[in-house]
C-alpha cells in the first residue's frame, strides 16, 4: 500500500483522483492522517459553516424496503406507524415550526408506500389516486400557506414524477448509499429492491437531467469495501460533473440500534469518518460536504478538520425520524462548536445560492427563495 508522503503524485488541485488514489487515502495510517486532513481542509472555500432550520415530516412510514439498519420504516399492522399523515395536522406542524424560525419543510416518505392497501385506500379517502398526487398537493399547500420551502425525499422516483415535484420542491435528495450491487446480497439491503444501485443512480441522473438541486451521499459501515466507497465516490463525481446539480453530499456513517437486523454490527471508527470526509472534500471542493452531528455528537467538530461545511439540516422543534435515538444538537451548542474552530455558522436555506435562478427555479419558487433568502 502507497503512504501518502507521496502526496505530490496525486491531482488534488482539481480534485481528479483515480480509484486505486482514492483506495489509498482511504486506507491512511496514523502518520500521514494529519497530511490528509490538512490537504482536505485547504480546499475550504472560506470560513464559513452552514446549516438549514428545518421541520422533519414523515408524510408516511411505510416503505417497500427492509434495510438492515432501518427504524423509519414501519409495518401498516404497527399501531403507531404513520399511514398517512392528514394535510390538516401537516400544515399545523408546519406553522408551528414557522414560529421557531425553520424555513424548509423536509418531507420523508417511504418507498412506493401507495402499494400498500391500506395506504392507498387512506390517499382514495381523501381524493387522491397516489402518493406523488398527495406530496404535490402537500407541497404547494406549503408554499401559499406557510413562508417554509419544501425538499423532499421520496425515495426512488421516476423522471414524470420528478419533473411533477419540480414545480413546487425548491430541492430533494435521494442517498446512492452504495453503488455496490454486492450489498443487495447482504443483510443491508437483501430484502431491499428499492436500494438497487442502478435505480438510485437513474433517479439521481433524472434529477441532473430536470436541473432539480440535489442532496445525496454514501452510507459507511453497511459492509462495504474501501474499494466499493471509493467507486460510489466516483460514481456521484461522474453524476455531478455532467449536470451540476448535486448542492451538497452527506458522508453519514451506520449507527447500530437496538432491534435491528445489524444491531450487532460494527459502526464505522472515527478514522474512517475523517477518511472518508477528507476525501469526499477533496474530491468535491466546489459541493458542500455534510456530515450529520446528532450522528456524530461527541466527534463532529472533528471533521471540519477535513473540509466539512455544512451540518446539514438541523430542528430546534422536530426529531430525526430516520435516526429518532440521535437528538439534533441545539443550534447555541453547534455555533460553540464552529467558533471554537475558528470557523462561523451561518444559516442557509434548502437551496444554495448558486441555484437560485431561472436555471432551477421556477418563478413562484424563485420568488420566495429570494424573499426568504433575503431575511437571513
Amino acid at each position: 500500500m502507497n503512504s501518502i508522503s507521496n502526496i505530490s503524485n496525486f491531482n488534488l488541485n482539481k480534485g481528479n483522483l483515480k480509484k486505486e488514489e482514492i483506495i489509498t487515502l482511504l486506507n491512511t495510517k496514523q502518520n500521514d492522517i494529519n497530511t490528509l486532513m490538512r490537504i482536505a481542509n485547504s480546499k475550504r472555500k472560506n470560513d464559513i459553516i452552514t446549516y438549514s432550520k428545518n421541520i422533519f415530516i414523515p408524510l408516511t412510514e411505510i416503505c417497500r424496503n427492509y434495510c438492515g439498519y432501518c427504524t423509519f420504516r414501519k409495518d401498516p399492522s404497527e399501531p403507531k406507524a404513520v399511514i398517512l399523515k392528514s394535510k390538516k395536522e401537516t400544515i399545523e406542524e408546519l406553522k408551528f415550526g414557522e414560529k421557531y424560525g425553520c424555513k424548509e419543510a423536509l418531507f420523508a416518505l417511504g418507498e412506493q408506500a401507495d402499494h400498500e392497501t391500506i395506504v392507498k385506500s387512506s390517499l382514495a379517502k381523501k381524493g387522491f389516486g397516489s402518493m406523488l398526487e398527495y406530496l404535490y398537493d402537500i407541497c404547494e399547500a406549503t408554499l401559499n400557506e406557510t413562508n417554509l420551502l419544501p425538499h423532499t425525499n421520496a425515495g426512488i422516483l421516476s423522471y414524470g414524477e420528478m419533473k411533477a415535484l419540480k414545480e413546487v420542491n425548491v430541492s430533494m435528495g435521494l442517498m446512492l448509499e452504495s453503488s455496490s450491487e454486492r450489498l443487495m446480497d447482504t443483510i443491508a439491503h437483501k430484502n431491499s429492491p428499492g436500494k438497487k444501485p442502478s435505480l438510485r443512480i437513474k433517479t439521481i441522473s433524472n434529477a441532473g437531467k430536470l436541473k432539480i438541486p440535489y442532496t445525496t451521499g454514501i452510507l459507511i459501515g453497511i459492509g462495504e469495501t474501501k474499494e466499493e466507497i471509493a467507486e460510489s465516490l466516483l460514481e456521484i463525481k461522474k453524476l455531478n460533473d455532467k449536470y451540476g446539480h448535486i448542492q451538497e453530499i452527506i458522508i453519514q456513517n451506520f449507527r447500530p440500534k437496538p432491534g435491528i437486523p445489524m444491531e450487532k454490527v460494527k459502526e464505522p471508527s472515527l478514522l474512517d469518518m475523517i477518511r472518508t470526509v477528507s476525501v469526499a472534500k477533496i474530491l468535491f471542493d466546489e459541493v458542500s460536504i455534510q456530515v450529520p452531528p446528532n450522528l456524530n455528537y461527541d466527534t463532529c467538530q472533528t471533521f471540519l478538520l477535513c473540509g466539512a461545511d455544512d451540518w446539514g439540516g438541523v430542528s430546534p422543534v422536530s426529531t430525526d425520524y430516520v435516526n429518532p435515538e440521535s437528538k439534533w444538537p441545539k443550534i447555541k451548542h453547534l455555533k460553540e462548536l464552529t467558533s471554537d474552530g475558528g470557523l462561523k455558522l451561518e444559516e442557509r436555506l434548502a437551496i444554495y445560492p448558486k441555484y437560485m435562478n431561472k436555471n432551477y427555479l421556477n418563478n413562484e419558487l424563485l420568488n420566495k427563495t429570494l424573499h426568504l433568502s433575503h431575511s437571513l
